[in-house]
Formats: C-alpha cells, sequence, structure tokens
C-alpha cells in the first residue's frame, strides 16, 4: 500500500522511476519486494540497489537521477521494528507529504501501470566517492563500528581504500544485533568501541546506527564526542574554503557551536530538531554543513547535502590527519561545559504541544528571560539555557540543560523543574 501510494504520488507529479533499498533487518528483504510490486503497479520503474546503508540508496537515486527513492529501514529501532524513508527529487518527504500519502492509501487512490524492475549493485562505487574526499597528511590509526547494522559491509571496504591502520569491529550485517544496540548516541552503546580504541591505542574510533545516516566519534581516550562537537571540528574546514558561510545546528546544540562557528568565521543558524526538517532548511539557504546532537551530519560542501554518517566519518578522519593535534586535544581545546544528557520522559500524545504552550506562555511574560520558541522553549539566562520540547514521533517531551557552572545548572535544572510542576508533569530525574 505504501508502494502503490508513494508511486501514485510520484506518478501525479510527473516522476516516472525511483530507487529502492533496503537495511539487514530479518523483515526488510520481504518488505522490500512488496514495495517494489506497489511501485510498479503504480506505473512507476524501479531500480533495486539492494542491502546497504541509506546514504548509498541516496548516493544511488542522484546517480541514477531517480525522481523517487525509498529505503526500508528501521534505522536506530529496535531489531522488531521496520519502516521508510522517503524522498522525492532529492528533497525530503515528510510532514504534510506524509498525511497526504495515508490519504492516497486509505483512499486506494491509485494510478495504475506496469512499471519496470531492475537491479544496479552501487556499492563499490558508493564507496569509491566516499573515499575521494579523503586528503592524507599523515596515517592515522582507527577502529570502525558498524554494530552489525547496513552499514557494515561498505565499512569493511572503505577501510582498504584509506592510508592508515583500521580495524573494524561488528561489521557483520546481523538484524538482531547481538553486539549492541546500533544507537551511537546512547554512550552505553559505545563501550566496545571506546575500550577497543583505548586497548589498541587508536586515535579515533566511529561508530554508525542502523542504516548508516548518524555517527558516533570516540577519540583516542576513550570519550565520547557529541553530534555538535563534531559538527564544530568539521566546520573549520567547511569554512576555510567557503567562509562567512551558514551552518546549521538544531535547537538542541550546546552554546559551544554557536560560539565556535561565530569564532571561525561562520554564520551560525539554530533550527528544529528533526533531520527531515534540517535537511530542507539546508537546501533552502544553501549551507555548506548542517547537523544534529542526534548526529546526522549533512555535507553540501563537496558533497550532496544528504547525511552519510560513512562521509562525515571520511570527513573526520581527514581532519584529524590534516593537524598537529590528536582528536582528544581538538575536543579539549573546544570550551567545556556542564550540562545534562538529553533526557526524555512520557506525556501524553494529546498533551505535549500543550505543555509546551503553557510553558511558552509563562515565560513569555516573565521579564529579563530570552524565550527562543523556534522548537519548543530554548530559554537563556545568565547561568546558561534549558530547553524543553516535544517530541515529534513518540509521546515524550524532551529536555536538556547547559551551563558553565555546576552551581548555574542547578538553578537551570530547578527553573525547568518549575515549569513542569506548574504544567502538572511528573518531574523527571535530571540526572
Amino acid at each position: 500500500a505504501i508502494g502503490r501510494a508513494f508511486g501514485s504520488i510520484l506518478a501525479r507529479d510527473g516522476g516516472h522511476t525511483a530507487a529502492v533499498g533496503y537495511d539487514g533487518r530479518l523483515s526488510s528483504p520481504a518488505m522490500e519486494q512488496a514495495l517494489v510490486e506497489g511501485l510498479t503497479a503504480a506505473g512507476i520503474s524501479v531500480t533495486r540497489v539492494g542491502r546497504g546503508p541509506t546514504p548509498m540508496l541516496y548516493y544511488a537515486a542522484h546517480e541514477l537521477a531517480a525522481d523517487g527513492a525509498v529505503m526500508v529501514t528501521g534505522s536506530h529501532n529496535p531489531p522488531s521494528h521496520n519502516g521508510f524513508k522517503l524522498s522525492r527529487k532529492g528533497k525530503s518527504f515528510f510532514g504534510a507529504d506524509i498525511q497526504r500519502l495515508g490519504e492516497v492509501a486509505a483512499k486506494g487512490d491509485f494510478t495504475s501501470g506496469i512499471g519496470m524492475v531492475g537491479r544496479r549493485d552501487v556499492l563499490d562505487d558508493y564507496v569509491a566517492r566516499l573515499a575521494r574526499d579523503f586528503r592524507d597528511m599523515r596515517p592515522l590509526r582507527a577502529v570502525w563500528d558498524p554494530g552489525n547494522g547496513a552499514a557494515g559491509e561498505a565499512v569493511s571496504k572503505l577501510v582498504h581504500l584509506l592510508p592508515g591502520r583500521h580495524t573494524v569491529i561488528n561489521g557483520t550485517i546481523d538484524g538482531t544485533f547481538p553486539a549492541h544496540h546500533p544507537d551511537p548516541t546512547v554512550e552505553k552503546n559505545l563501550e566496545q568501541l571506546k575500550a577497543e580504541v583505548v586497548n589498541t591505542q587508536c586515535d579515533v574510533g566511529f561508530a554508525f546506527d542502523g542504516d548508516g545516516d548518524r555517527i558516533g566519534v570516540v577519540d583516542g581516550r576513550g570519550r565520547v564526542l557529541w553530534g555538535d562537537q563534531i559538527l564544530v571540528l568539521l566546520a573549520a574546514e567547511v569554512l576555510k574554503d567557503e567562509p562567512r558561510s551558514i551552518i546549521i545546528a538544531d535547537v538542541k546544540a550546546s552554546q559551544v557551536f554557536f560560539d565556535e562557528i561565530r569564532r571561525l568565521g561562520g554564520k551560525p543558524l539554530m533550527w528544529k530538531t528533526g533531520h527531515s526538517l534540517i535537511k530542507t532548511k539546508m537546501q533552502e539557504l544553501h549551507a555548506p554543513l548542517a547537523g544534529e546532537m542526534s548526529a546526522h551530519i549533512f555535507f553540501r560542501h563537496r558533497y550532496y547535502g544528504f547525511d552519510d554518517a560513512l562521509y562525515a566519518a571520511v570527513r573526520m578522519l581527514a581532519v584529524a590527519a590534516a593537524s598537529d593535534k590528536s582528536v582528544a586535544q581538538m575536543r579539549d581545546a573546544l570550551p567545556q561545559m556542564v550540562n545534562t544528557p538529553e533526557i526524555r520522559f512520557d506525556c501524553a500524545e494529546d498533551r505535549k504541544f500543550k505543555v509546551i504552550e503553557e510553558v511558552q506562555k509563562r515565560l513569555k511574560a516573565t521579564p529579563d528571560v530570552e524565550v527562543n520558541d523556534i522548537d519548543g522553549v530554548r530559554v537563556t539566562t545568565p547561568d546558561g539555557w534549558w530547553l524543553l520540547r516535544a517530541s515529534n514521533t513518540q509521546a515524550v517531551l524532551v529536555a536538556r540543560c547547559e551551563s558553565r557552572t555546576i552551581e548555574g545548572l542547578a538553578r537551570l535544572k530547578a527553573a525547568l523543574v518549575e515549569q513542569l510542576t506548574l504544567s502538572r508533569v511528573k518531574t523527571p530525574d535530571l540526572g
């Protein structure tokens, strides 16, 4: 039904072709087959690119000039989950587009035709393109952990094209994810990588989510670099080539990101959380680089503008190889803040956005408080900032606080708890 509905939308918009790929989950091959049947029944000719990471499909859609692309993937979700990432003419298909697709499917308002089916093996070409932008200055030692996700085969091929010493762990694609859950934004999932980097005295470690569009980075001391820190280190090289450019991060990013981008001569822009939202804003403003705390990193500088964690790893490796500092030293050179992790806590679907509206209304009536309401509420005070926003995809609220001091962080947490209490929300453990 999803294939038939998406194919009908493409056809009515003048489209004729689509590329389709799938990840390593056990349910993905059967879902990919059904998807292709629906697309072709709508009159869309399909090129199947097979199993691999989501950015490999994006690359294929670009090279094939396909009108649409669909990736069968559950991304970083549990093994029993699965889903679809859709794009049209290189742009994200989200929000109102998804609502339209649901309406077409529910009504059975389909086009009909006989689409052709072809296959194209793009893995080697994709890997060669990844390696092309590595600028070698000195050989490094790196550990790579695809987490048994869909990037495993691509990573194993990629490291053979890069100088230095590279070790791949959990490289076999296995939809049961036997080693650990493939979500590099959760630190416990990086324990094996951290240990391997430290024990083998490597310079850096890279981890990937289940479909290879989100990156995790660990320095030589086994410490995590979070999405905003990764973005700052990558931005320095981009801004040398494109000075005064806009660099985008989401509302959850540290103040360090915004301050450092200005220091490097760029124009930082805060935008809404969500990889489709960030990607769309990046295309609108022609920004060369964008990213999220969830470590979706988007390069338009020398690349295509989609989120590709393997490409981000190559660029990170190039930045490290060109520097006389280690990754750990580059991390330590950034201003050090005291902050909470991203805190997610349950809130009913029909209540979460109302809570945000209540908090916004109260704060805007409060003097001497700076409120950014681009995505939830981000409140800036002399102590730092705190954030409260509603998740786009789950019945949860998301919070984060950041300060330069422990005492300041405590005051920010108290302000956040006060607002939650006023809206009758059970206060979460803020760490």
